[in-house]
Parts: structure tokens; C-alpha cells; sequence
């Protein structure tokens, strides 16, 4: 195809409106053409070429994209995501895909039988800590590892309207960030062989859980991945520790406030931190300042179109994406009951 693929938003809410809609703008294999906005106009008002449909059935009947990605709450992912494959659209979910494994599973039976893409929108692969503490691990810095701990704290005191926190499906903190930080541990690591967790409500009259703290065992390293909304002090993103030192790295990738800034994801600045930013390793005699890598959202939808095209492979899979569903499903279970639960027991 020398024409870009026509891609399409469903749902128009926050995430939507500052990270998805930016990225297909500046996408060059894309062309952002469609949304689905129950009410209102927003959207169009802020790209005025973009046609508004008020369902993903008008959407769907008029054939307007190539491209459909689904930012909607969790509870519609499956049905909308099923109903745009078999409409013959290729697909991009934002996280988590579905809400048990079994889902995902049939979605990757039907993508495959009829030759679409189907993806997550897991932009976190694509943070620069993250990116950062894998060349950490590739280039073997610290020696044997032993411990790794990964943060997502946040001070909201308040429960607020939004329907993650409401009583819902796949409502909670443990779906929305648990997934992002559960799939960087098991893209590094791999599938872990035990995983143990405490997942609680703490902010008053909160119906969806708030906080989380899972430990992943493998052999030899322990990973804890853990958030709160009720954390008012600096914690660190990430600390790896290793025989020969420690990296230490604090802050949120930089992008994310770029987004909220609404600042065009485009520049030679993109994607890159301040040195004062910078995380530390920390060796026996001495300390280093260890540059953070760039990280760039936009690699995610550039790779969805060329696999799309027969360029690349995709590398954000659902083959990747159900062994974190399912340890997010064995975590609620361990939480509930107290317990360990073991890679066999769980299936991921």
C-alpha cells in the first residue's frame, strides 16, 4: 500500500485524547481519520479532518479505517475488539486487552485464522527507565542480579469520577498500572515461577482497589512491582540490585507530562531526560550517573503499521499479553486467599 492506513479511535476520553490521538496524528504510515464519540464533537474540533460516529456499529458500516483502536473502559474491550476483527479490521487495545486470559486467547485464534494484526497498547515497553534498566541487564552492569524493585505511586487521596474507580469490571489500579509493570518484568525476565500478593482498597470509600504489591520469584531473583494512590513522597521507579552495585532511578518517564502538556510528540528533544533526572549506579567505590535512554511512545504505532504492511514483525503480541493477564488474575486470587501461587497452578 503506498497510501497510509486509515486509523480510527474508539472512545475519545483522556488517554485517548492525549497520547493515542497525538501518536496516529504524527504517525507517517497513518492517517487519523475516524473516532467514535458518543457525545460531543471534541475530537473533530481538535483535528477537523477526523469524521465523528456515534457507535462502533456506524463506524464499522461505513468502512471507514483500516485501523481501529479501542481505548473504551475494560468491560468493552473483548466484544468491540472481537467485533472489529471479524468485520475485518486490524486492531490495537489499549491495556489490558481483556479481562481473563481466555479472552485474549480467543482474540489471538481469530486474528490469526483471518490474518489480522491484533495488539496492545503497552507504551510502557517504550519508556526510557525501562529501556534504560534493559541495557543495564543486557550489558550484565551489576553482576548477578538478585532483586528488582518497580514503582508506580501516585498521591490522589481523592477517589474521583473516573470509571477505573468506580464498581465496574476491570475496574482498579491492579488492571491499570499491575499491567504495565507486570509485562516490563516479564519482558525481562520471563514468566515468573511464583508470584504472592497483597491488593487492598486504602483510600476512603474507595470501591476499586488502590493499591497493589506483587512479588514475581524466579530462580535465583525476586521482582516486587507495587503502586498507590497514596504516596506523597519521591520512591524510586526502579531499584535493581546486583553482586557488583545497585541502580537506583527515580521519576516518571518524561513523556508522560509531555502529553499532559499537550505538546506534539515530534523533535529531536522527544523522549529525553534532563541529566539532573538521570538514575545512579551505585558500585562499592563509587557512584555514576547512568544516562537515561530515549524513550518514544511513537515506535509502538509506527511497528503496528509495518506489521500491518508486512514490514516487521509485531512486537507487542497477544501471545505476550495472556501469560500478564493471567498473573494479574492469579494475584487478585493470592490476595484473597493469602497464599502463593505457583506458575502451574496459575498457567501463564
Amino acid at each position: 500500500m503506498s497510501t497510509p492506513l486509515r486509523a480510527a479511535l474508539v472512545g475519545y476520553g483522556s488517554v485517548a485524547e492525549k497520547m493515542h490521538a497525538p501518536l496516529l496524528e504524527v504517525c507517517p504510515s497513518l492517517d487519523f481519520v475516524a473516532v467514535v464519540e458518543r457525545n460531543g464533537f471534541r475530537c473533530q474540533q481538535k483535528y477537523p479532518k477526523v469524521q465523528t460516529f456515534t457507535s462502533l456499529d456506524a463506524l464499522l458500516a461505513a468502512d471507514a479505517a483500516d485501523l481501529i483502536c479501542i481505548t473504551t473502559p475494560n468491560e468493552l474491550h473483548f466484544s468491540m475488539a472481537k467485533q472489529c476483527l471479524l468485520a475485518g479490521k486490524h486492531v490495537v487495545v489499549d491495556k489490558p486487552v481483556t479481562l481473563v486470559a481466555e479472552e485474549a486467547e480467543e482474540l489471538l485464534q481469530l486474528s490469526q485464522s483471518l490474518g489480522l494484526v491484533c495488539s496492545i497498547f503497552h507504551n510502557r515497553r517504550y519508556d526510557g527507565d525501562f529501556k534504560t534498566l534493559q541495557e543495564i541487564v543486557a550489558k550484565n552492569l551489576l553482576g548477578r542480579l538478585v532483586f528488582l524493585e518497580s514503582h508506580f505511586d501516585r498521591f490522589r487521596p481523592q477517589v474521583s469520577e473516573n470509571w477505573r474507580e468506580k464498581e465496574c469490571p476491570g475496574n482498579g489500579i491492579t488492571y491499570d498500572l499491575g499491567s504495565h509493570l507486570i509485562d516490563q518484568v516479564v519482558l525481562l525476565f520471563g514468566k515468573p515461577t511464583a508470584i504472592w500478593a497483597d491488593i487492598r482498597k486504602q483510600r476512603t470509600e474507595a470501591v476499586a482497589d488502590d493499591y497493589f504489591d506483587i512479588a514475581m520469584e524466579y530462580p535465583g531473583v525476586k521482582a516486587r512491582v507495587t503502586a498507590g494512590a497514596m504516596v506523597n513522597v519521591p520512591t524510586p521507579k526502579f531499584m535493581l540490585l546486583g553482586e557488583k552495585g545497585t541502580y537506583q532511578k527515580f521519576f516518571l518517564d518524561v513523556q508522560e507530562q509531555a502529553f499532559k502538556d499537550a505538546r506534539i510528540p515530534a523533535g529531536e528533544d522527544w523522549g529525553m531526560e534532563p541529566e539532573e533526572r538521570w538514575g545512579k549506579i551505585h558500585y562499592a567505590a563509587e557512584t555514576q550517573a547512568y544516562p537515561t535512554l530515549r524513550g518514544d511512545y511513537r515506535v509502538f504505532y509506527e511497528n503496528v503499521a509495518d506489521a500491518i504492511l508486512g514490514k516487521a514483525s509485531l512486537l507487542v503480541t497477544l501471545e505476550q499479553a495472556i501469560p500478564v493477564l493471567r498473573i494479574i488474575q492469579a494475584a487478585f486470587l493470592s490476595s484473597q486467599e493469602g497464599r502463593k501461587i505457583t506458575q502451574s497452578e496459575g498457567k501463564w
